[in-house]
C-alpha cells in the first residue's frame, strides 16, 4: 500500500459535492435490533454459482465489475458473513482485494487475514467504482451495490443479518451513503477517514456505525468525519458527548464506545494522531501492522455470524423473564432468538446505580443443554453451566443510567429459556422484559 499515492489521488475529493443516493432497498426490513434468527439466502444448500475472482454485472445499463473472495473450504450449508470493501479515490477493487504493497496482510483493510485466523466465516467482495471513485450520481452506485448483493444472495450462502460495508476516504463516503440508504440491508459500516461525498439518501434509520479519523487529516478534515458520526449518534439514540481525541504529536489513538445507544446499534469513534490514512501505526508511520484492522474486526465480529450451518427452515421464539428488583444497582434484559438446535442471546446491562462501574463481570447460569459456541462484546467462561461474562477493553465502563449490549450464540437440546437470574460484580440485578 502506498500512502503517498492514496493521498495525492484524493487531494481534490473534499471539494466535490455529489448527488444523493436513491433506489429500492433489498429484502425488506431487518427486525428491530438485527437480533432475529439468522436468515440464509437462496444460495444456501446449492453448489456455489460464483467463484473467487473478477466478475461483471449489468447495473442500470452499465457493465460494472467486482472481485469476489470466498473463504477457504467454502461450505454451501454454512451461512457466511459478507463484507463489502470499498476503495478510495484513484484506488481499485484489486487494491482492496490484493492488499496492494502489503499483500494478503492488508487485503480488505486487514479484515480478511483476521477472518481467516478466526473461523473463515466471511465472504469478501470488492466492487469497482466508476472512474475509480464513488460519485453515485442519481444513486447509480447504490443501485450497483443493490444488484451486487442480490447476485451474491442468489448464488452463495450468506446470513442476511450479517452484511457489512467499509471503505477509506471516497470508499468511506460510499459506506456512509449505504448506512443512510440501506440500513435495512447492512448490519454495520466502518468509515475510514470519510466525508459526505456520495450522498445520504434517507439517513434516518439506525445502523451500527464505526468511524476512524485522523486529527491532522488535511484531505478530509476530521470535522467532516465527526459530522457523519453524529448523525448515527442521534439515529441510534446514543448519549451525546465529545469523545476524547489524542493530542497532536502524541502518535497515539483513542477509541470511544458511545453509551446509551439502542441495543444492537452501537457507535464507536476511533481518533488518531495522524493524517489521511486507513492504516496509522502508533508511534508513527502506517501499514498493515496498524491497530485499525483489529478494532474494525472487533466491531463487526461482535454481532456474531459467519459460522452457522443450517439445512432446514428455522423458527424464532422469544423468551423474557421478569423478577422483582434485585440490589437496585443494575438491570438486565435478555432477548432470546431460537431455531432448531441453536439460539442467540442479546443481553442489555443497565447501570441503575448512582456511581459509574469500571470493570464488570456478569454471572448467570445457563439452562441445561445450552452451550455457548461464540460471543461478542464480552469474554465468556465456562461455556455452559455457571457462566461469567467479563468486559472487553472498549466497554469496561458503564456510567449511571447507561447501558451496554453483549451477546452470544449457543446450541441447545430443547430448552431455549433465558437464565433465571443475573448478578453484576456480585450484586443481583433486576430483570426486565
Amino acid at each position: 500500500m502506498s500512502r503517498h499515492r492514496i493521498v495525492v489521488a484524493l487531494a481534490a475529493a473534499s471539494a466535490v459535492v455529489f448527488l444523493g443516493a436513491a433506489g429500492i432497498a433489498l429484502g425488506g426490513t431487518v427486525p428491530e435490533g438485527h437480533v432475529g434468527a439468522m436468515a440464509g439466502t437462496a444460495g444456501c444448500g446449492k453448489p456455489p454459482a460464483l467463484a473467487s475472482g473478477q466478475h461483471t454485472i449489468n447495473s442500470g445499463g452499465q457493465n460494472r465489475s467486482f472481485i469476489l473472495r470466498l473463504p477457504p473450504n467454502y461450505d454451501n450449508n454454512r451461512q457466511y458473513r459478507l463484507f463489502v470493501g470499498l476503495h478510495w479515490r484513484g484506488g481499485t477493487a484489486n487494491d482492496v482485494d490484493s492488499g496492494g504493497g502489503d499483500g494478503y496482510n492488508w487485503s480488505y483493510y486487514g479484515l480478511r487475514r483476521l477472518s481467516d485466523q478466526a473461523n473463515n466465516g466471511t465472504i469478501f467482495v470488492a466492487p469497482q467504482g466508476n472512474g475509480n471513485g464513488w460519485a453515485n450520481p442519481g444513486g447509480q452506485d447504490t443501485t450497483f451495490i443493490d444488484d451486487l448483493v442480490r447476485r451474491l444472495d442468489g448464488g452463495l450462502c450468506i446470513d442476511t443479518t450479517q452484511r457489512y460495508a467499509g471503505g477509506f476516504s471516497y470508499g468511506g463516503g460510499m459506506s456512509y451513503a449505504l448506512a443512510c440508504a440501506r440500513a435495512n440491508v447492512f448490519r454495520a459500516v466502518v468509515v475510514y477517514s470519510g466525508a459526505q461525498l456520495s450522498g445520504c439518501d434517507g439517513g434516518n434509520q439506525p445502523i451500527a456505525y464505526m468511524g476512524i479519523h485522523g486529527i491532522s487529516d488535511n484531505v478530509l478534515n476530521i470535522a467532516q468525519g465527526r459530522g457523519l458520526r453524529d448523525r448515527f449518534v442521534r439515529n441510534n439514540g446514543c448519549t451525546a458527548q465529545n469523545p476524547r481525541e489524542p493530542s497532536q504529536g502524541s502518535r497515539t489513538h483513542i477509541v470511544t464506545a458511545y453509551s446509551g445507544c439502542r441495543a444492537g446499534y452501537p457507535v464507536v469513534w476511533a481518533a488518531f494522531d495522524g493524517g489521511h490514512t486507513p492504516a496509522p501505526i502508533d508511534g508513527g508511520g502506517d501499514g498493515w501492522r496498524t491497530w485499525t484492522s483489529g478494532e474494525a474486526w472487533k466491531f463487526i465480529s461482535q454481532f456474531g455470524g459467519g459460522g452457522t450451518t443450517t439445512t432446514t427452515t428455522t423458527t424464532t421464539t422469544s423468551t423474557t423473564t421478569t423478577t422483582p428488583p434485585g440490589d437496585a444497582e443494575c438491570k438486565v434484559s435478555d432477548a432470546i432468538n431460537a431455531w432448531n438446535t441453536g439460539l442467540t442471546s442479546t443481553i442489555t446491562i443497565t447501570n441503575t446505580g448512582t456511581a459509574p462501574i469500571s470493570g464488570w463481570s456478569l454471572a448467570f447460569t445457563l439452562p441445561g443443554g445450552q452451550t455457548i459456541t461464540g460471543g461478542w462484546s464480552a469474554g465468556y467462561s465456562p461455556m455452559s453451566g455457571q457462566v461469567t461474562a467479563r468486559n472487553v477493553d472498549y466497554n469496561a465502563d458503564i456510567a449511571p443510567n447507561a447501558s451496554i449490549s453483549i451477546g452470544f450464540q449457543a446450541t441447545h437440546t430443547g430448552n431455549t429459556s433465558a437464565p433465571d437470574s443475573f448478578s453484576l460484580n456480585g450484586k443481583t440485578c433486576a430483570i426486565s422484559s
